[in-house]
């Protein structure tokens, strides 16, 4: 995942988070403007796209991302929280093969919990760094377990962001958007993957 598309992740989700607890008005505009203003920060600073960053310190912020990304679909305190909680960390610490047998474990003894499979798929990625049948196997489960949920195609459109199918991962999102309620603690996480994928890239901004 691009240093970029991670860190839009982690603000958009933080955002949606804040709103689930209620944040509104002002106080959520003023939180907004602090997220940003670092994001500005890392883009005068940083170097989201310089290639040689360690493959730790990459495997963590793409698991905070997704652990912050599902959270706000899925909330805080699910039933089978705990699998994820494990696997995510395993995957923190650059484990991802036994963060994806984590959650292989689960869903055979919790088969009808649609969190878990979006879990496994996000993990499968991981692993292999790109959409795999596995994986999408796992996204579609999840969505044939909650029909009309908008977490399962979330995840699956991140999926294909990540393995390179932007527009693919844009109609999915927008789609998304179109059914999403105006206070959807979620939808400021869609709305910046749009974003995101939509932008032009920053030598056509510069023209």
């Amino acid at each position: 995942m691009s240093g970029w598309l991670i860190l839009l992740l982690l603000i958009a989700a933080s955002l949606g988070l804040l709103r689930l607890f209620g944040v509104r008005g002002a106080m959520l505009q003023a939180a907004g403007a602090a997220l940003l203003f670092g994001a500005a920060g890392y883009a005068l600073q940083g170097h989201p796209g310089r290639a040689g960053v360690p493959a730790k310190g990459s495997a963590t912020a793409d698991a905070v991302a997704l652990t912050g990304a599902r959270q706000a679909f899925f909330g805080s305190f699910t039933r089978n929280q705990h699998w994820l909680v494990i696997s995510e960390a395993l995957a923190r610490n650059g484990n991802s093969t036994d963060s994806v047998g984590i959650l292989q474990s689960a869903v055979r003894e919790h088969p009808d919990d649609p969190e878990l499979w979006v879990g496994l798929g996000n993990a499968l990625v991981d692993h292999a760094q790109v959409l795999t049948p596995p994986a999408e196997l796992a996204f579609q489960r999840a969505a044939e377990l909650a029909p009309g949920h908008p977490g399962a195609p979330f995840f699956y459109g991140l999926a294909l962001a990540r393995s390179g199918q932007r527009e693919a991962a844009v109609e999915i999102w927008r789609r998304i958007l179109a059914k999403a309620p105006p206070d959807a603690p979620w939808r400021p996480l869609v709305e910046q993957g749009v974003a995101t994928l939509t932008a032009p890239p920053r030598a056509a901004q510069r023209q």
